[in-house]
């Protein structure tokens, strides 16, 4: 895979929307995930034991969904940003095998600390349009460099 390529600043505008991006996790995916994260709890790889807790099959791991959306942010403002703050709050069940869409949009330019900053609103939705994950960044771009 390559490297992002360099976003500037200046081609950055408020109200920009950011590339709809789709993934989908599978049980590999979190099996592996428990297993380097140390969470043992069975919702997330045991789809029989999900089905005994009232649910449709396994469960991905909110940390995981976080971490995607950081990935779609880093991969967004590319190899010359640095992402300064970001957070997120898991609010619906995303599902195994289930296309989850990653979103965002561009909500403020300005500068902080001397650098050109800009705030973003990420977010992961269901493949019915649910809000799953609603996210918050801030990410320094470099300027564009003048000749």
């Amino acid at each position: 895979m390559n490297a992002p390529q360099t976003r500037y600043y200046e081609d950055v505008q408020e109200g920009m929307e950011l590339a709809p991006v789709t993934k989908t996790v599978t049980t590999k995916q979190m099996f592996l995930y428990s297993a380097v994260t140390r969470n043992p709890h069975r919702i997330h790889y045991d789809e029989k034991f999900a089905h005994s807790e009232g649910l449709p099959t396994v469960l991905v791991q909110g940390p995981l969904q976080g971490a995607q959306l950081s990935a779609y942010v880093t991969d967004w403002m590319g190899s010359g940003g640095f992402l300064k703050k970001f957070a997120y709050s898991n609010r619906g069940m995303a599902l195994a095998g289930q296309p989850l869409t990653l979103r965002g949009k561009v909500i403020k330019k300005y500068h902080q600390e001397g650098r050109p900053a800009v705030d973003l609103e990420v977010w992961e939705e269901s493949a019915a349009g649910d809000l799953l994950v609603p996210a918050t960044a801030t990410v320094f771009l470099p300027a564009r460099p003048t000749v």
